[in-house]
């Protein structure tokens, strides 16, 4: 069957897809492509399930990320308006990603996140932004509700009691990634890239950081992270954090007790997460690569909760 992209503004011009490679696959089952129009003019082709998505995507690349230096792929196009089978998003082509973890790679991320979290989070208050995951307030009630061992809920009301005592700074809403886990940033072509902001929104600036840092992923695992590197990450953010004139930025050792609370309880909901994932094994995630996400994410829990109080 014969496949087209709507191209050019508007003058109905269609160009037929070539040749197609398949990337990946989504957790709704749809396949993310790399097409040809032609030989030599390649893009990338996003399936989406729903208006919301296509719109929440597009919003964001129309109102917020022309705010941020290029470090995400170009918008080509998009799909006609209530396309039968649903619609697709057309992005630039950026090559080969490296989704590897290396330090350098996580270092010149945080820089960037210290830049995105610096605009004015005012500007999006009202804006049709939500996340992918309860705020981290709500997984504290959550864990809470289904802890059934008198030593986790002990930790957990002191965790939450903690939380509530977070300074100004992490507790003031920034704009938010939303998803920033190891698959949305790569190197591509030398430099670092941010992939699929549609679950961009307004979140406390540990959100990011924990994404960036500790959160592991069955498809793209990180290794053990060390607690000398994991403090060398928050170092260089609060650092270019204060260069671009964050003037509430916590001094050092007060923020790496409140990233190790968020990081800690973030990782135990996850742990929660995982192991639903393992006992109804729904075959979204490889079962060997869960049990490799669930044994990184223990780890982070155990460096973590330990330095949280």
């Amino acid at each position: 069957m014969k496949e087209w992209i709507p191209w050019g503004n508007g003058g109905g011009d269609r160009r037929r897809i070539v040749r197609r490679e398949l990337l990946h696959t989504g957790n709704n089952g749809h396949p993310v492509e790399r097409i040809w129009l032609s030989e030599g003019e390649s893009f990338i082709r996003k399936p989406l399930t729903n208006d919301a998505q296509a719109g929440l995507e597009r919003w964001v690349y129309e109102n917020v990320l022309p705010s941020l230096p290029p470090i995400y792929p170009r918008l080509i196009g998009c799909s006609p308006e209530r396309e039968e089978g649903g619609g697709w998003l057309l992005f630039e082509d950026l090559g080969p990603l490296d989704h590897s973890f290396r330090e350098s790679t996580a270092r010149e991320l945080v820089k960037r996140i210290a830049e995105w979290h610096r605009l004015p989070a005012e500007r999006w208050a009202n804006a049709p932004l939500s996340g992918p995951k309860p705020a981290v307030n709500q997984m504290v009630r959550e864990l809470l509700d289904s802890a059934k061992e008198e030593k986790e809920r002990k930790w957990l009301r002191e965790a939450e009691a903690r939380m509530a005592e977070l300074g100004e700074w992490g507790r003031r809403p920034v704009l938010s990634h939303g998803d920033l886990h190891p698959g949305n940033f790569a190197v591509a072509g030398g430099r670092i890239r941010v992939l699929d902001w549609e679950h961009a929104h307004l979140n406390s600036p540990y959100w990011d950081l924990y994404h960036a840092i500790d959160l592991s992923h069955p498809l793209h695992p990180r290794g053990p992270i060390v607690d000398s590197v994991r403090a060398g990450l928050l170092q260089a953010y609060a650092e270019e954090a204060a260069r671009l004139g964050d003037g509430l930025i916590p001094e050092k050792e007060t923020f790496l007790r409140e990233y190790r609370l968020f990081a800690a309880v973030f990782s135990l909901w996850m742990l929660k997460l995982i192991e639903k994932d393992l006992r109804e094994d729904r075959g979204i995630w490889p079962t060997e690569r869960l049990r490799g996400q669930r044994l990184e994410t223990l780890a982070v829990w155990e460096r973590c909760s330990t330095g949280a109080f």
